[in-house]
């Protein structure tokens, strides 16, 4: 067990080319998203595959809290086990009490969902949950004539009166800040009465391929989606759902420290079971590192990134994708030439701030970061050892860790707050590097 609060040494290798093949376990995104569908469904879903973590595990008690059943087994498959979990949908339940954590997914999913149930629900989280913006959520579901309790902060810890169904219809909404405010609605809009025609107002709509992502999941459920030329607003058509029996892809993003390997000490990295179509952002990977100096291929194994150890720096707009961040920011600190991270304003209000928190950290190791409102400057410099603050931020502890593959003396604080994502990544990392 890794202590919380230990500063884990992180592994240096140098030079050294790879030749590894790992496995990524599932999506959170997917994984969190099919829960919330197949809770909603007129019979039981299959989930194969899924992602096993806090944020994960934080969603099935949420749901088990509100009536859903979720039964855990173990499946032999091709000679391997097999996890799998199945979803039993069943009436929700009022008079319980959910935690969150400091999972966006599932403070922004879970309420809507909750609002289908008949008395009051409760959410409370991690302190960090309470400053993560929640309000247009908020506002939609009372906008829809739900009551919340939340002494006018529009944030967490609230208490929502359900009544046992949402009317639904027209609603404008402004999710510039993270598009899980239309998700939220978008997930639970078949069961409304009237389904849900959800406007955009705002700047524009950062991590788009999220939105894909919702819609394409809503349809594989059988949900009727429209969705108007311009992608500002969205149609829901009231009706049911079906159970689906679902192989949940490896989470592309975060391949992203792992892809890096190549990248900082050459040689190759397959990553098995990388889908030749999917709606992740981290599909963006490819086209991104290509840039950087990798090449980049596919085969019967997976997707192989092949890398010779020297780093490109990129000029890049990364507002669709803004959570590979803090990786292509690690490279960018690696690179031959200066790097400009724009578009990623939104990133301020994740589980930290991650331009002000890439930005101390990476200088304090004797980088060169200039951070603007809504961008960060790198200019290569070299660096040395000392400690990796990661503000409980997954993105960060696994950025950490691959600065620490050619700079020695880095200590990673709080590497346990990975499982967010990645049950194992300690042991995982260790495991390509032996």
């Amino acid at each position: 067990m890794i202590n919380n609060s230990a500063h884990w040494p992180a592994l240096f290798r140098g030079s050294k080319p790879v030749n590894v093949s790992v496995v990524i376990p599932g999506s959170k995104s997917v994984t969190n998203r099919a829960l919330i569908l197949a809770a909603q469904a007129d019979s039981p879903s299959t989930l194969r595959r899924p992602l096993v973590s806090r944020d994960s595990e934080l969603m099935v008690a949420g749901l088990r809290a509100l009536g859903i059943e979720i039964r855990e087994k173990s499946v032999e498959v091709n000679g391997n086990q097999e996890l799998q979990w199945i979803i039993n949908p069943a009436p929700l339940l009022g008079g319980v009490k959910v935690d969150v954590g400091n999972a966006g997914t599932v403070m922004r999913f879970l309420p809507p969902l909750a609002a289908l149930a008949k008395g009051e629900v409760s959410f409370d989280g991690d302190a960090r949950s309470y400053e993560r913006p929640l309000g247009p959520v908020i506002k939609a579901l009372e906008e829809l004539g739900i009551s919340i309790e939340h002494e006018g902060r529009y944030s967490l810890p609230l208490k929502l009166h359900g009544t046992g169904n949402i009317p639904g219809g027209a609603l404008t909404i402004d999710a510039s800040a993270s598009s899980q405010f239309l998700s939220a609605l978008l997930l639970v809009a078949p069961s409304f009465d009237n389904g849900i025609v959800a406007t955009h107002k705002g700047s524009s709509l950062p991590s788009m391929p999220h939105i894909e992502m919702t819609v394409d999941m809503l349809r594989n459920f059988g949900a009727q989606v429209d969705v108007d030329q311009a992608g500002q607003s969205w149609t829901v058509k009231p009706g049911t759902l079906h159970g689906q029996d679902l192989v949940i892809e490896p989470d592309l993003s975060n391949a992203a420290p792992f892809l890096s390997l190549a990248m900082v000490c050459g040689g190759s990295v397959t990553i098995a079971d990388w889908p030749k179509r999917t709606t992740q952002p981290g599909d963006q990977l490819r086209g991104i590192l290509s840039q950087m100096g990798a090449n980049v291929s596919f085969s019967d194994q997976g997707l192989t990134l092949t890398g010779n150890g020297t780093i490109h720096g990129i000029d890049i707009d990364l507002h669709d994708v803004g959570e590979l961040t803090p990786s292509i920011a690690a490279l960018s600190a690696l690179a031959d030439s200066p790097s400009h991270l724009r578009g990623i304003a939104h990133l301020r209000l994740h589980e930290t701030d991650r331009l002000a928190a890439l930005t101390h950290e990476i200088n304090s190791l004797g980088g060169n970061v200039v951070e603007e409102e809504s961008a960060l400057h790198i200019t290569p410099a070299p660096l040395h050892g000392g400690v990796f603050h990661t503000y409980d931020d997954h993105r960060l502890a696994t950025a950490g860790a691959v600065l620490g593959l050619v700079v020695p003396g880095i200590e990673v604080e709080n590497i346990a707050t990975t499982r967010k994502t990645l049950p194992d990544f300690p042991g995982l990392w260790s495991s390509l590097l032996v």
